[in-house]
């Protein structure tokens, strides 16, 4: 397989292309893998996130557009402004497809545009864009401008990534967003996109990943057998019947719904906000990313009353969860509209949750002087126009304009969850993992989401290992999710390795659900003629990957010890079928058995370690 990797100077507005050789492809794959592979060459120690010196890694994968199992996607790597280590971030829709189509599979954004340019790349040609009067703009207007001025206005056609200005405004829980309302949420990278001068991306083409399989109609056959896998299989029917959403009850039930940020597990009106209720109300259509069988996506639309919104996709489980169950709204359609607004800003709906949450907490002891009396007064002025008091819809709409433009208590809203805390006196309101919010499941309630939280190399994920899926949902078997059991840790890493494969080839993590390592081989195979390829590789190029992460941020020296807030291993759930259950027993119990596992030594790669997985060139981090 050839990778054609277009370089982007935008220092001097100019272009080269690099084409990886396939040795690089079969130890990193692409996607997730390449990035951090490339991020940790290239990017140099201690670099400003905001700096000319960092660099953002725009990358697709070998199964991206080839109509195969959910392949419609892309991924993002840079040096993180919101956890100062290495981020990355992953998003559907149709922009990674036509990434390839145009001409390549990946794009570096390097350096820093003096004004503001928007990028076209059609069948490999480059051209460079004023985009001044872009900036300022939302991302459904922006979009509407670049193809009024492209010509195409099938939104089937064709595809634009872009920025939103909570981007511009250096926000540090900003979205890449691509075709509106898909985004490439976490760890804040869009604000490395917009510090370096670049608003968006139009990518079109009539490349066809298809004819360079190795063995097209074997790669045809073998994918056929996975997708009629995924397609009926239990839970890939649960989510297109009522989406993501799907689990606002079942994660309720089982008292592992932060409510209240983190205060609770349980939220006495999950139901008002539950995957159900959206499809008695406000659910209009199903939709899928390109080539998707599942169609978990919403489109919704409030028809009337204060929070009317248009057609529009979404919201998901975790939006859900973030601005409804963290901050006591249980309006659905003020949640919808919210979801609306924060797409068109550009926010990472999970962080901007829970960073309300926190301030409505900080807010909250503010008024009972439980914070330090300069800080609680200065909250009180900055916010007396908001009132961002629990349940409160209207304040959580305000928030989002005036963080997208940081106007006022926007402004520190705009820093996320850690900062906002620590400014105000109080930081234990803020319940992240090396900096970044956490989502939607209290370890507390599922055990086994204590080690997924603590070891995620990107700050706090349920996308590193989804251990929900094994304690809930039974897959591959169940388990009791508040007994400690050592087979949990097994499967944790095992997650984590498999889905350090699945975002680097790449594919959409709900076909995890329904399939394991094993139903990637033949795709490899006869895709990319890797003949010899196996489940232990594969495996093994996970781990390979999950290692290089880690030691980017043994590099920078700082991110890699692996533990839990103060809230969750201090303070017991005082509601729900978890009541009086912490993390502490979990988290104590797991981790030095994950660490054997590993090879590692208190969050660091050991040298036999790197040696086993090829990585000699790296050992000088660990010495």
């Amino acid at each position: 397989m050839r990778f054609k990797l277009l370089r982007v100077d935008l220092t001097n507005l100019s272009t080269k292309v690099d084409e990886l050789n396939g040795g690089i492809i079969r130890r990193y794959v692409g996607g997730r893998g390449l990035g951090a592979y490339l991020a940790l060459k290239e990017i140099p120690k201690g670099a400003d996130p905001f700096g000319p010196d960092n660099k953002v890694y725009i990358l697709t994968g070998p199964l991206v557009g080839t109509a195969s199992v959910e392949s419609g996607r892309y991924h993002v790597v840079a040096k993180s402004p919101l956890t100062g280590i290495l981020g990355d971030a992953n998003s559907g829709g149709q922009f990674g497809p036509w990434l390839r189509f145009s001409g390549y599979d990946g794009i570096v954004l390097e350096g820093k545009s003096e004004e503001p340019v928007w990028i076209s790349i059609v069948n490999g040609e480059v051209k460079f864009h004023d985009a001044k009067k872009l900036w300022g703009k939302g991302v459904f207007h922006t979009e509407k401008i670049i193809r009024d001025e492209m010509g195409i206005h099938d939104e089937s056609i064709g595809s634009i990534l872009s920025v939103g200005p909570a981007a511009e405004n250096l926000s540090r829980i900003s979205a890449v967003m691509n075709d509106k309302y898909r985004a490439a949420g976490r760890t804040g990278l869009a604000s490395v996109i917009a510090s370096k001068g670049v608003k968006a991306i139009w990518a079109y083409g009539n490349r066809k990943p298809t004819e360079e399989l190795y063995d097209r109609k074997g790669f045809f056959d073998e994918a056929k057998k996975v997708i009629e896998k995924i397609r009926n299989h239990d839970i890939s029917k649960a989510l297109y019947q009522f989406g993501t959403a799907v689990l606002v009850n079942i994660i309720n039930e089982h008292g592992a719904f932060p409510t209240k940020n983190w205060q609770q597990g349980t939220f006495d009106d999950a139901y008002e906000i539950s995957g159900e209720k959206l499809a008695d109300t406000y659910l209009k259509a199903r939709k899928g990313c390109w080539g998707c069988v599942i169609l978990c996506s919403r489109v919704s639309e409030v028809e009337e009353g204060p929070f009317m919104t248009p057609l529009s996709e979404g919201p998901e489980y975790e939006t859900i969860w973030a601005n409804g169950g963290s901050t006591m709204i249980s309006d659905l359609a003020a949640l919808v509209k919210a979801n609306y607004l924060m797409n068109d800003m550009g926010f990472d709906t999970i962080s901007f949750g829970a960073t309300v949450g926190t301030l409505m907490e900080l807010y909250e002891r503010a008024l009972k002087g439980e914070l330090p009396e300069d800080k609680a007064r200065e909250l009180i002025e900055l916010a007396k126009d908001v009132n961002p008091t629990w349940g409160n819809a209207h304040a959580l709409l305000q928030l989002i304009w005036m963080t997208a433009y940081r106007n006022r208590i926007g402004d520190y809203v705009a820093e996320g969850a850690k900062r906002l805390a620590e400014y105000f006196g109080y930081p234990d309101a803020a319940v992240h993992v090396r900096g970044m919010e956490l989502p939607a499941y209290d370890p507390r309630g599922i055990n086994s989401m204590s080690l997924s939280y603590a070891t995620s190399n990107r700050g706090g994920c349920h996308l590193r290992a989804y251990s929900v899926s094994f304690d809930v949902l039974g897959v591959p078997k169940k388990f009791d999710p508040l007994g400690v059991d050592e087979e949990k840790v097994e499967l944790v890493k095992m997650q984590q390795d498999y889905f350090a494969f699945i975002d680097s080839v790449i594919v959409c993590k709900f076909n995890t659900f329904s399939t394991g390592p094993e139903d990637y081989i033949g795709l490899m195979k006869t895709g990319l003629g890797w003949e010899d390829y196996t489940v232990q590789e594969l495996l093994e190029t996970g781990e390979r990957i999950y290692n290089l992460e880690r030691l980017f941020a043994v590099r920078e020296g700082y991110g890699y010890q692996d533990r839990l807030p103060k809230r969750l291993v201090e303070v017991s759930l005082p509601d729900g079928p978890a009541k009086g259950k912490t993390s502490k027993e979990a988290l104590e119990k797991y981790l030095p058995i994950y660490y054997d596992i590993r090879g590692w030594s208190d969050g660091k790669p050991l040298p036999d370690t790197l040696d086993r997985l090829g990585l000699e060139e790296f050992k000088y981090i660990i010495s």
